[in-house]
């Protein structure tokens, strides 16, 4: 009932909505490396919008069915050059990662220009809790990792600085479900993050 629930009222509308957040924020004529794209339908829904953008993903799961080219990986190392891509993307996958700051760091190793991160925070009372049962209603029929690892705003605030990115434009209002729902599943917990290096 469940994954009924969630497949009919959420997934669609977070596809629909996360593909315009992410088509406004990427810049022009973009090469971009979708990190854990799973089916690659949001990556598809961007191109469809931005067709300047040529957005290719990595993932450590392969899908029957995928609607862009994706490469598996062992995720940790990204199997691509310094400074391959324009861009990298991550889209709630960060919380699923074993070796995290890895991860973000292998990230900044291949952008040239930006990352751009949808992640959660945990801030408020039960913040945790709502995340973690959104989370298992979304990914464990897929068999994805969910060691439920979320970051504090201070913990991201230090991983951007050790890794010499700074944040260019932060949204914390993303629209992702409809009212009342809204009350509950999205208050302060979700973010999208557009970084820059600090210096060249």
């Amino acid at each position: 009932m469940l994954d009924l629930a969630h497949r009919r009222l959420v997934y669609g509308r977070r596809i629909r909505v996360l593909a315009r957040h992410l088509a406004d924020l990427l810049p022009r004529d973009a090469s971009v490396l979708d990190v854990g794209s799973g089916d690659g339908l949001l990556a598809r829904r961007v191109m469809e919008l931005r067709p300047d953008l040529v957005i290719r993903g990595v993932d450590v799961l392969a899908r029957s069915e995928s609607h862009i080219p994706v490469e598996l990986f062992d995720g940790v190392k990204l199997p691509f050059a310094d400074r391959a891509f324009d861009a990298v993307t991550m889209v709630d996958v960060l919380h699923h990662a074993a070796k995290q700051e890895r991860l973000l760091e292998e990230m900044t190793r291949v952008t040239k220009r930006v990352i751009l991160i949808k992640d959660h925070m945990v801030r408020g009372a039960f913040a945790w809790r709502t995340l973690a049962f959104m989370d298992w209603v979304g990914n464990a029929r897929h068999g994805v990792s969910l060691p439920y690892s979320y970051w504090s705003a201070d913990r991201w605030s230090q991983a951007y600085a050790r890794l010499g990115l700074r944040v260019v434009e932060q949204r914390d209002r993303l629209g992702l479900y409809p009212w009342p729902a809204s009350l509950v599943f999205e208050r302060d917990l979700h973010f999208i993050a557009l970084l820059e290096r600090a210096s060249p």
